[in-house]
């Protein structure tokens, strides 16, 4: 995990990009990996951790009739969290994870049930345009490795869209190779 933060850490820094952290059962544990890495004040501008349904809404914006509608655990509720904490605290990327790490369930999902997203200036060249990706996950592990899972799988998909978008040509010879689909 800690190499994944070192990679998202430089290639924030070589671009001259921002990074911003929503969390929920993280619970600070994805800010915590990013500032373990030295630089990390080059590109991590802070985080939010909101563990409360409430402070979704209030601190992140996330829609309240989706919250009392889905609940927490959602993935629309993870790609809300992601654009609004990037918006929120000013930064070109924003990412975010919300789920259940047990020891029970929450809102009518099982244990294991994670959401990461990723909310960030996709194909923009003036950074300007807005897009969100997110990943449902489906872990196994105690609460202790569901959470760390869940950490290097938001800091994963990150890292993913910062060396594509770095690369740019990666996603259509990847097409091209696996015949077109």
């Amino acid at each position: 995990m800690s190499s994944t933060a070192a990679d998202v850490v430089r290639l924030l820094t070589v671009k001259g990009e921002t990074l911003a952290v929503a969390e929920s059962l993280t619970g600070g544990m994805v800010a915590s990996a990013i500032t373990a890495v030295p630089g990390a004040s080059k590109a991590f501008r802070g985080s939010v951790t909101a563990y409360a349904t409430e402070l979704k809404r209030e601190m992140l914006g996330v829609d309240a009739a989706l919250l009392a509608a889905r609940g927490a655990v959602d993935p629309q509720v993870a790609a809300q969290m992601a654009a609004g904490v990037r918006k929120t605290l000013g930064a070109d990327w924003g990412i975010a994870t919300t789920g259940v790490a047990g020891p029970d369930p929450q809102d009518g999902q099982p244990v294991g049930t994670v959401f990461v997203a990723v909310d960030g200036p996709f194909g923009a060249d003036d950074g300007s345009a807005s897009g969100g990706k997110v990943e449902a996950l489906r872990l196994n592990g105690d609460r202790a490795e569901i959470r760390m899972e869940s950490v290097r799988s938001v800091l994963a998909l990150l890292l993913r869209e910062l060396a594509g978008e770095q690369t740019g040509n990666e996603r259509a010879q990847d097409t091209e190779r696996n015949g077109g689909f």
